[in-house]
């Protein structure tokens, strides 16, 4: 028989064996099982027993192939009950071919939803398998994997029955995408006071795909300009929503009422939180949040609360768009392509540069502070605003554009980059830059002017030509101007500290 297990947030190939031999009564797991798989034992057992098959009273071998990939979960307890009765001849004769199995077993033979069930029947597929069958509880995300036939169960009579060739189970229709409209809970950009930078700046960072930081005094509204975000990601197209379902199905995280994504991610977790916790992994590689908030936003809150081992974690995947994860058994990469948006006070007590109140701190503890953000990672950082308390003359919200209108100049945005290159300029590298970026030779050269009079790195300078581009795409137009160079040359750290 054929199952699946998940490796990061891939499914790899499992094949089930079993070999009943004359001995004491016994049944033996093999290939590296987990404890959770050690004890399917005792699940296997009853539910073949309370669905009325036959417990060979014999020495039963089952090996999980192959040996040296480590096996977790509950997963494997059909496949193994499955290979059981074909060992000992209760699935008649000439038992399907080709076919996978997917689910946990209860006591009475129910079968229970796993998670990470798009992954498993992706790597079914790709053994070449005709047909998968999964619990009820998985059919409607599995069916959205294309190129196989989903089956659902929900006892494991009814899988015995269809691999005899005695009944058939229904094949699982795949559900269109879901409708997708904004919410109207979501916090507005209209009630933010004041702070025109900053907003600019948030659409900026959505349009292209950029990173951002906030810094100020508490109470300015540096979190609430960054929640206004959510309202502002366009929904996920049909790929990415397959592509993100995935990684949410692996973590347990999927309404299995409504399993495909449209919304894009947005994750805001505590600064609490682990480096593993933050990019996954553990003694079972699992996605962190960094993965989770794939295709969408990672809001990092109190950003220099964070650890710091957590903070520098994250250079590889704003980097690249992924994470790889080094264990002895190999390594396993998990996708992470994500906007990341900060907030931070500028010292211990937040208010140093504040005009309403005084700073408290010395010199030593703010220098100590803002060094908890490596330079490394502060130079990964495309857009820095310095946020100060608004003055009374925005304490009304009239003429300030509501999320809405932001979003549509977002969206537009967007489709002007996948058009001409496929995917957002925050994604560029400097090859795409020179090709598709529309520089004027004159405007690189006002560009590389101005690098060397703000003492620009490399990379700093290769992440303020994407800004430019996105700002040359926000305001509708094919090249890039001098005007498009100098609002991005705006957001520069040294602004912000």
């Amino acid at each position: 028989m054929l199952s699946a297990a998940v490796l990061g947030v891939d499914g790899v190939p499992v094949r089930v064996e079993a070999d009943v031999a004359f001995g004491l009564p016994s049944l033996t797991i093999v290939g590296l099982a987990g404890s959770a798989i050690q004890e399917a034992r005792e699940r296997v057992r009853s539910a073949l027993r309370n669905s009325g098959f036959e417990v060979p009273a014999r020495r039963i071998t089952v090996n999980l192939a192959p040996a040296d990939l480590p096996k977790e979960g509950t997963g494997y307890d059909l496949a193994i009950a499955a290979a059981i009765l074909g060992a000992s001849g209760q699935l008649g004769s000439k038992p399907r071919r080709r076919c996978a199995l997917v689910g946990e077993l209860a006591l009475d033979g129910t079968l229970r939803a796993v998670p990470g069930a798009m992954a498993l029947v992706a790597a079914a597929g790709d053994a070449g398998v005709e047909e998968v069958v999964v619990p009820v509880g998985n059919a409607a995300e599995a069916a959205n994997v294309r190129g196989v036939r989903v089956r659902a169960a929900e006892r494991l009579g009814e899988v015995v029955a269809h691999l005899a060739g005695v009944r058939e189970l229904p094949a699982v229709i795949p559900r269109p995408l879901p409708a997708w409209s904004p919410s109207p809970e979501l916090p507005d950009l209209a009630d933010v006071i004041g702070q025109p930078l900053a907003r600019r700046a948030l659409e900026i960072a959505i349009a292209g795909g950029h990173s951002l930081a906030l810094s100020g005094p508490p109470g300015v509204g540096k979190t609430m300009v960054l929640r206004c975000a959510e309202g502002l990601l366009p929904p996920l197209d049909e790929a990415e929503a397959i592509e993100v379902s995935r990684i949410h199905s692996v973590a347990g995280l999927l309404d299995r009422r409504q399993p495909i994504l449209r919304r894009r991610p947005f994750r805001a977790p505590h600064h609490t939180l682990s480096t593993q916790a933050l990019v996954g992994g553990g003694s079972r590689v699992r996605p962190g949040e960094a993965s989770l908030a794939h295709r969408g936003v990672l809001l990092l809150d109190e950003l220099l609360q964070f650890h710091a081992d957590a903070l520098d974690a994250l250079r590889q995947p704003l980097e690249s768009g992924m994470v790889t994860i080094a264990r002895v058994e190999g390594a396993v990469t998990l996708p992470a392509r994500f906007i990341l948006l900060a907030a931070f006070n500028p010292c211990p007590c937040g208010w140093l540069g504040s005009r309403v109140r005084s700073c408290v701190c010395d010199d030593s503890a703010a220098r100590r502070y803002a060094a908890r953000l490596s330079g490394p990672l502060r130079d990964r950082l495309d857009l820095w605003v310095r946020m100060g308390e608004p003055s009374p003359a925005f304490a009304a919200h009239d003429g300030v554009e509501p999320s809405a209108a932001v979003a549509r100049r977002v969206g537009a945005a967007r489709e002007r980059q996948q058009g001409r290159q496929g995917r957002l300029n925050g994604e560029l590298g400097h090859a795409e830059l020179a090709t598709k970026g529309g520089f004027d030779p004159s405007v690189m050269r006002a560009l590389r002017h101005r690098a060397l009079r703000f003492h620009l790195s490399p990379r700093r300078l290769h992440r303020a030509v994407r800004v430019a581009r996105t700002v040359a795409d926000l305001g509708g137009s094919d090249t890039v101007g001098t005007e498009h160079v100098d609002e991005a040359l705006l957001y520069r750290p040294e602004l912000s500290w």
